[in-house]
């Protein structure tokens, strides 16, 4: 896996939808609120009790990662560029979502009133004497 800045992250997004475009998938994954530098260790805990007891303050990030089944790239964004990164992303994302067909739903009351003729059809008349 490759981790990037936020800017080359979206640049090679967009080249991976060009890529999969006729044939292909695309899979992204947003992780929220991690701490990056921090691995889960005992050494992190200890330092990130010393951060706390100092009063420093610790930031958090969101772990962005996108894979096309050959190649996996990540990107980390704090709070400062969330806002700026995720206009930019959903333009991206926007744009080459083209593929997607719409989803065909049907009224209900056309479906229940048609369930209702089909019932009337199936049941049998009463024969007048």
């Amino acid at each position: 896996m490759v981790r990037l800045q936020p800017d080359p992250f979206l640049n090679e997004l967009t080249n991976m939808f060009e890529r999969t475009t006729e044939k292909g998938s695309l899979l992204e994954i947003e992780s929220g609120l991690l701490l990056p530098l921090i691995p889960a260790s005992d050494k992190s805990k200890v330092k990130r009790n010393k951060m706390k007891t100092a009063g420093e303050k610790i930031e958090f990030k969101c772990l962005i990662r996108a894979t096309d089944g050959k190649k996996t790239i990540s990107t980390m964004v704090g709070p400062k560029d969330h806002q700026r990164f995720q206009s930019s992303y959903a333009t991206i994302l926007k744009a080459r979502m083209t593929a997607l067909k719409k989803r065909e739903r049907k009224d209900r009351r056309k479906v229940a009133d048609s369930d209702k003729k089909q019932e009337q059809k199936k049941q049998p008349t009463k024969p007048s004497n």
